[in-house]
């Protein structure tokens, strides 16, 4: 599935090269990285479970800042040449913020693409085999997605398409920001109402007289 914002890319000229194509110089997420407190479950659950290949490892001694500790930081295989990665620090203590709004909680989640709904199922399965619980399967707007906390209570996202990316989405993610950078740069109050409102502008400003 190609992006839409590739789509359009392709339509544009590179800056400074008005005759050559755009061509994006960001190839994917090299590593996301987070700490666990956890390792034995965490490659459990990441290799065993979800099926993820461990494929590099980093033993470092402690550099730096004085509250640097020595270190093993781990990668797992996501897919397209991407990563995503855990630090096991020595002898740091386990923490959680548990002031942390809900809200806040939900919004900070790692969310892997597969293509299929027999991909989708397959990871369902394999979970609740593992005596896990999916915390929700949601249809979104574009994607079906299912949730699973990590060991490390890491909300990660398994989502599969719906229907191709146009585009026509790229088009309307950009009314939509502008519209947004517009109200909360009103004096007015920022909401979804307003944003809605400006953004019936902006389209209206587009369709020619």
């Amino acid at each position: 599935m190609t992006s839409p914002t590739a789509q359009v890319r392709e339509q544009q000229t590179e800056p400074g090269n008005p005759g050559g194509a755009w061509r994006h110089p960001v190839r994917g997420i090299n590593h996301m990285a987070f700490p666990t407190f956890d390792p034995a479950g965490t490659i459990g659950f990441y290799r065993d479970v979800l099926g993820l290949p461990l494929v590099q490892t980093m033993q470092v001694k402690a550099w730096g800042p004085e509250y640097q500790r020595d270190f093993v930081h781990f990668f797992f295989d996501i897919g397209n040449a991407d990563r995503l990665a855990f630090f096991y620090y020595f002898g740091q203590e386990p923490y959680r913020d548990e002031n942390l709004p809900p809200l806040l909680d939900l919004g900070q989640h790692v969310a892997l693409h597969v293509d299929t709904l027999e991909d989708l199922d397959g990871f369902a399965q394999r979970i609740e085999h593992a005596g896990l619980k999916i915390d929700m399967r949601v249809m979104h707007e574009t994607v079906e997605s299912i949730y699973v906390r990590d060991p490390n209570d890491i909300l990660i996202e398994i989502a599969r398409p719906l229907r191709d990316l146009t585009a026509a989405d790229a088009v309307d993610a950009e009314v939509t920001a502008q519209a947004l950078l517009d109200v909360l740069a009103s004096d007015g109050e920022p909401t979804l109402d307003a944003l809605w409102a400006r953004k019936a502008e902006l389209i209206a400003s587009r369709v020619p007289a």
